[in-house]
């Protein structure tokens, strides 16, 4: 990190190094029932809200704040492109060498779970969400559930050796309850991993990072006040939380680490230029999306002053001297073995 972009360190398992001494010509882009999880699909699931022009599911058991629709899917292929180069291209982080029952929360668009069914052939893979959402083509050893994870769960008790979730925040009310009942769900010596985002973007730019008027300041305000409003928090990545609520269900040998995400192509090891890379486009793509229901819906703003909005967060994560980023949280525990 250049002397000028010195700003006070957090702790992360890796430093991300910038430079403020940019060209101005240089560009960021260049540098029926839904109650149980063995329940068919029906046409239900297949019902959407439009809202302002963006699609969002019409569950009956959670109003999902984030859209549905093409756009905002892609951004989530994007953002598990960029996971899987931040973590060495390990699915996980959790120390099982050859987990055969597998089950990924809130799967999303399935790319997680597809790709560990073909990392584990032999391994029996579920992936759930409450959007249908998932390809019709998946490897045999998968399988996609519409459910709702924060309704009791009807799987076997004692039953996967691994449980995985990602980026659920905004979506969970209960968040003890789901760490719970993975522990419950979970075979004894059975492994949950749990990755989400504190969503305040930071900057390595002193002058961006001490502005308390900052578009990136008052985003993660905002977003924090709709978690706070919707009884869904948006802090889950936040002052070690996923960490004590995994201690407080009992499981053990509990790890938490902390990454440095670039949003741009800013930082100066390869790697992270290409995740920063990737996760522009991810972060750039999907504003929209992130904001038209929250701040629309729940925060009673008009069409425009979001629009508004997501145009100043647009420009400033487009600014090369921004130097922003967010730091993706990973936090896995085991259940201990019957005894112990």
């Amino acid at each position: 990190m250049t002397a000028e972009a010195a700003v006070e360190p957090i702790q992360v398992d890796h430093d991300v190094v910038g430079d403020l001494n940019i060209d101005d010509g240089e560009s960021i882009i260049d540098v029926e029932s839904l109650y149980g999880s063995t329940q068919s699909v029906t046409a239900s699931i297949f019902e959407y809200r439009d809202v302002h022009g963006r699609l969002y599911q019409a569950s009956r058991t959670t109003e999902y704040i984030f859209p549905v629709d093409e756009q905002h899917l892609q951004g989530y292929d994007l953002a598990h492109e960029y996971m899987l180069i931040l973590f060495s291209n390990k699915l996980y982080l959790a120390p099982i060498s050859n987990p055969q029952t597998i089950l990924d929360i809130g799967t999303g668009t399935g790319n997680w779970a597809i790709d560990i069914a073909t990392e584990f052939p032999s391994a029996s893979v579920i992936g759930t969400d409450i959007s249908a959402v998932q390809p019709t083509f998946a490897p045999p050893n998968v399988s996609f559930q519409i459910d709702d994870a924060q309704l009791d769960w009807t799987f076997e008790p004692g039953h996967f050796d691994l449980i995985h979730c990602r980026f659920l925040y905004g979506g969970i009310d209960d968040w003890a309850k789901l760490y719970r009942q993975a522990y419950t769900h979970l075979k004894p010596g059975g492994w949950f991993q749990n990755v989400e985002i504190d969503i305040e973007t930071l900057s390595e730019n002193p002058k961006i990072q001490n502005d308390p008027d900052h578009v990136f300041k008052t985003w993660c305000q905002l977003f924090w006040a709709v978690g706070d409003k919707t009884g869904r928090t948006m802090r889950i990545g936040r002052d070690g939380t996923m960490e004590r609520l995994m201690k407080e269900q009992g499981f053990t040998e509990v790890v938490h680490k902390s990454y440095k995400v670039p949003i741009g192509a800013w930082a100066k090891d390869g790697k992270l230029k290409q995740v920063g890379l990737l996760n522009w486009h991810y972060i750039d793509q999907s504003l929209d999306g992130f904001a038209v229901y929250p701040m629309g819906q729940v925060l009673g703003w008009s069409r425009e002053e979001v629009g508004e909005l997501v145009d100043r967060m647009r420009r400033a994560i487009r600014d090369v001297r921004s130097l922003s980023y967010y730091t993706v949280k990973v936090v896995y525990g085991r259940k201990p073995e019957e005894g112990q």
